[in-house]
């Protein structure tokens, strides 16, 4: 396997325990595309964005390098799943209106990425990237969700996730825009909340070098901070979307 695969083992909770991206960023991509004929969901790993891209665009090509990710893939009538690299997705030259790389430029070769994103879209399409680093619940909760992050498992993060951390600092290889802001919300109870922790390529590194589960470090601690109760909680996740735009030159004008 030439790619560095960190998600077919648990791609099944993968699915189930990721967040949902906002109804809106989808209607925002299709208001700015040239046209709303094909979009390419590069890195679709279990299909979410490509689902919501195929509620504005005509089509959507969504490909993974992970045979188990597609086939946990959410099914849509417009979409159309293919397992392939980013670096050689096989699509036809100058089709694509717009790419979406949704929480998965960090594990791209980068140059070769953006000489197949060039050879792919239109003379005017975009390629918009979004990436999304911790949440937010509330203090207590975060607190102990950080030190998870960065103490427990963070010797075990793929080198690439510092890429998500710095995700605005990335070089881009299109004229980029000025874009709105937008986050992912989701009510969700401590059950779920574990769940999506174990879905972290760290956590699953952790388990898989000490034959032990890295959350039951948190568990008491979480299961206070979360008042030890069964009520969900509204988890916010804030997105960085980038935006550039094919057949433009000169310098990135980029608002900060």
């Amino acid at each position: 396997m030439s790619f560095k695969d960190h998600f077919s083992k648990q791609a099944a909770n993968y699915a189930k325990f990721r967040p949902r991206y906002p109804q809106e960023l989808f209607d925002y991509l299709g208001s700015i595309a040239p046209s709303r004929q094909l979009a390419w969901d590069c890195g679709t790993g279990n299909g979410q964005a490509a689902v919501g891209l195929a509620s504005v665009f005509d089509h959507v090509i969504a490909t993974d390098a992970s045979e188990k990710q597609i086939s946990n893939a959410q099914a849509h009538e417009r979409v159309e799943y293919r397992i392939a690299p980013a670096e050689n997705s096989g699509i036809e030259s100058g089709t694509i209106d717009l790419i979406m790389v949704a929480q998965a430029l960090h594990w791209f070769d980068l140059d070769r990425f953006r000489a197949e994103a060039r050879r792919v879209l239109t003379p005017k399409g975009l390629l918009a990237a979004s990436a999304y680093n911790l949440l937010h619940i509330e203090p207590a909760i975060d607190e102990v969700i950080n030190r998870y992050y960065y103490e427990v498992v963070g010797p075990f993060w793929p080198p690439e996730r510092v890429l998500v951390e710095k995700f605005e600092e990335l070089p881009f290889p299109f004229f980029e825009i000025q874009t709105p802001s937008f986050e992912m919300i989701a009510q969700w109870n401590l059950e779920h909340l574990v769940g999506y922790l174990r879905s972290w390529s760290a956590t699953q590194r952790f388990i898989a070098a000490n034959q032990r589960d890295p959350l039951d470090e948190i568990a008491d601690e979480l299961g206070a901070a979360w008042d030890k109760t069964k009520q969900t909680r509204r988890v916010i996740w804030p997105l960085t979307l980038r935006v550039g735009i094919k057949g433009y030159s000169g310098t990135n004008q980029k608002k900060n």
